[in-house]
């Protein structure tokens, strides 16, 4: 099978392709750029599942970036098996055709426990105290060692939070290199977050992401020089691009206020409490699933969200065929925002009352994504609590603020204009004017197994 690789620039679309990306504008020039229709959701682990079996959400079940396990009764964001994806990946039909074939999976989602060859993916170690430590995880076990003795410890800091730039993507890119000159495989699939930050802060605005786009741009260069040398073939895409917001709404805070939604208190503090809820939603960036505990309320949240302007598409289980999410995760129903709006998990009424995991950068308790995670309230603050952390003292890194209108781009929806649809770019030549997102598993089999040429 051919050596191919494929870089997954997040956030990439036509809308910020230009003067501040002058490798990739050259790059695409010699190529051919394809759009991918959007896949509901467009977000990072339900695509990034579509692109690797070649399924929908209704087959490999990746409804979103978490949702609510109705056993456990608890949302669950950010989990890393891959055993959560359901069906053949695309290393596993190549393996069973060539015996020779290896695969790297370089912190492309749903990492850990593949059948990959090599892998990485972000795994902080957290300690009894309460520090969180960067780290990461790898499979074979040696492998993050000679990463990380070669590149340093793995900026989990700068992968996330008010502190993400160029210096993580940096990081993923070198450790794909290094992981290539080691073990050589025939197939490496590499993570760039870079764009998601500023174009999730800012918005498509090239006044404020100039820098940023710039800085990917070098990047994308250096890998793609270093893989031509290794006579490679070179696949870029995105998994969405992103669109500007103006307008966060909060569903949950309509529910609670309508007597669905309940909370318990803690120490003062408000925690949702899904399990005992009528009914709630789980925020996904653009999209939203609503999950109904009681049925005999199911009539009145339609009858909410119907009035809800923020709201465009209303999708119960039978509706949700048409668009292939209607799995058992997926919610009772499933939303999509307006053109320029965007959901958040907020439930509280009372900022006084917002429980401390609103504050801080918590992947995993928050019931919903929350991208204000990459804002902090203040750099004195932030400051203040990093001395008291060099000092030994226990301290709690509270600079999140709770101002949702500080996000100005999103992504998840369909339907989105041409511009911030995600996009492809091959040698391939692909006739029609955009593919589906299945479609992709295909291009890069065609890539592989040698129906390209390099």
């Amino acid at each position: 099978m051919n050596k191919t690789v494929v870089i997954d620039i997040v956030g990439l679309s036509t809308a910020v392709i230009g003067n501040h990306t002058p490798f990739l504008k050259k790059y695409i020039a010699s190529r051919h750029l394809t759009n991918i229709e959007p896949l509901l959701p467009a977000v990072t682990t339900s695509v990034q599942s579509t692109y690797l079996t070649g399924k929908y959400p209704v087959d490999h079940g990746i409804v979103g970036n978490g949702w609510y396990d109705r056993i456990d009764c608890e949302v669950k964001f950010w989990k890393q098996s891959n055993k959560l994806v359901i069906g053949e990946k695309i290393w596993d039909k190549a393996k069973a055709q060539d015996a020779s074939f290896t695969s790297s999976m370089m912190f492309w989602w749903y990492n850990m426990y593949s059948t990959a060859d090599y892998s990485v993916t972000p795994r902080p170690n957290y300690l009894a105290d309460g520090r969180k430590m960067p780290d990461c995880y790898s499979n074979p076990p040696e492998l993050r060692d000679q990463l990380q003795e070669k590149l340093g410890q793995f900026p989990l800091f700068q992968f996330w939070g008010p502190g993400a730039n160029i210096k993580s993507s940096k990081w993923i890119a070198d450790a794909s290199m290094l992981t290539d000159d080691l073990h050589d495989p025939t197939l490496t699939l590499i993570y760039l977050p870079h764009l998601d930050y500023c174009l999730q802060k800012f918005g498509p605005d090239e006044s404020k992401i100039a820098t940023d786009l710039e800085q990917i741009d070098k990047l994308v260069e250096e890998l793609v020089v270093f893989y031509e040398k290794k006579g490679a073939q070179i696949i870029l895409l995105s998994e969405y691009g992103i669109a500007p917001v103006n307008n966060p709404v909060h569903l949950n805070r309509l529910f609670r206020q309508h007597g669905l939604l309940n909370v318990r208190i803690e120490r003062g503090l408000e925690l949702l409490d899904p399990g005992a809820s009528k009914a709630f939603v789980v925020a996904d960036h653009q999209i939203a699933h609503v999950y109904i505990n009681d049925p005999s309320v199911a009539e009145q949240v339609v009858s909410l969200l119907k009035n809800e302007p923020g709201v465009e598409l209303i999708l119960n289980k039978q509706e949700q065929s048409k668009y292939h999410i209607n799995h058992e995760r997926s919610g009772d129903l499933v939303l999509v925002a307006a053109e320029n709006s965007w959901f958040t998990y907020y439930f509280w009424l009372d900022d006084d009352k917002a429980p401390d995991y609103a504050r801080v950068v918590d992947i995993h308790k928050k019931p919903g994504y929350d991208p204000v995670e990459m804002f902090m309230t203040s750099k004195a603050r932030a400051g203040y609590k990093l001395l008291r952390k060099k000092a030994g003292l226990r301290y709690v890194m509270d600079v999140i603020p709770l101002d949702a209108n500080l996000i100005k781009g999103s992504h998840g929806r369909i339907g989105v204009l041409k511009k911030y649809a995600p996009v492809l770019v091959t040698r391939q030549k692909i006739v029609s004017e955009s593919i589906a997102s299945t479609d992709v598993f295909d291009v890069i089999w065609s890539h592989l197994n040698g129906t390209v040429s390099p």
